[in-house]
């Protein structure tokens, strides 16, 4: 695995701004989510440890990724070289979640906007994991806050670092590891051991980008009409209150810059949890704390795609095959 090329970045940003994920493409996420079902009951045998059972579910689901993208490449490269960078830039494309955590989040905005409630939890439940049917409209933008910040880490930033590093395969084997996550990685007791593995491999793929995250809004907070100072302060406050240990750092970036609370208590599958606040309530949650938001995640994508792009020059240069 080898950086891209720099414009690789680039076109697969503005195609992901551009359309996002358009509902006939294709996505590598739904094909490792079918293989996830499909393997989650095969891979428990009477005989086989669980948390083994764990690991080759994440090897087995992260080297089909890898594998699968690695032979695209190469059949396309094959064709002819432009056949194999429009595979790559597609492959790239279809790691990153910008346009799709708008829309998506931007749904449940509209319906409490029109005073729909029962359209917006509806619409939020296809996006968080906490349970939505009793929400009111503060926690129901309280989720939404959440969830766009904790998913700048998640579906955008961290696929950007890993796309520079490693390329479209790195890209890949990240997205591989966070739809396990998203998938096995709960504590419950059907997951708390075959989960194990999926969720720190997502923790260990997290650690730097949810730490970049945070300084990247603290940048951007003041082009999004937000506070640097409180995004930093609140950061070096609150960074730490999650039972994830990533989680907390653009939550908190996010809730300092916002002058929002966040966490407080959630239900999932009917079970209550309590999550500690993170931020301070000097403005209360509702669609101008969405709005900017928004503004953040946009912003720090930015930052991020142009530090990428420098950082892709100086690892392969202007003249490097792109895998």
């Amino acid at each position: 695995m080898t950086p891209p090329e720099p414009l690789i970045i680039v076109v697969a940003l503005l195609l992901d701004l551009l359309i996002g994920d358009p509902r006939w493409f294709p996505h590598p996420v739904v094909a490792a989510g079918k293989l996830i079902s499909a393997l989650d009951d095969r891979l428990r045998l009477p005989w086989l440890d669980e948390k083994i059972a764990g690991v080759l579910l994440l090897v087995a689901v992260v080297g089909a990724m890898m594998g699968g993208g690695y032979l695209l490449l190469r059949l396309c490269a094959g064709i002819h070289p432009l056949a194999g960078i429009t595979a790559s830039v597609i492959l790239c494309f279809s790691c990153l979640a910008v346009r799709s955590l708008h829309v998506e989040s931007g749904r449940v905005a509209e319906a409490l906007r029109s005073g729909d409630i029962v359209a917006a939890r509806h619409n939020l439940s296809w996006i968080v994991g906490r349970d939505t049917d009793a929400l009111d409209e503060p926690e129901i933008w309280r989720a939404l806050v959440e969830t766009v910040a904790e998913n700048s880490s998640d579906g955008i930033i961290a696929p950007l670092f890993w796309l520079t590093l490693g390329g479209p395969l790195a890209a890949l084997a990240f997205k591989g590891v966070s739809t396990l996550d998203s998938m096995v990685g709960y504590k419950n007791e059907r997951y708390l051991q075959m989960g194990w593995a999926s969720a720190r491999m997502d923790d260990l793929l997290n650690f730097i980008p949810a730490r970049l995250t945070a300084l990247l809004m603290i940048c951007a907070a003041p082009l999004a009409g937000c506070s640097a100072r409180g995004a930093f302060r609140i950061v070096l406050r609150d960074r730490l209150k999650h039972p994830s240990p990533n989680s907390a750092h653009p939550e908190a970036a996010a809730a300092g810059a916002l002058g929002v609370q966040l966490g407080g208590v959630s239900t999932y599958s009917g079970v209550t949890s309590l999550k500690e606040h993170i931020g301070d309530p000097h403005r209360p949650l509702d669609g101008t704390s969405y709005d900017r938001m928004i503004k953040l995640m946009y912003i720090s994508t930015l930052l991020m795609a142009a530090a990428c792009t420098g950082a892709a020059f100086s690892l392969r240069g202007f003249g490097a095959p792109i895998f």
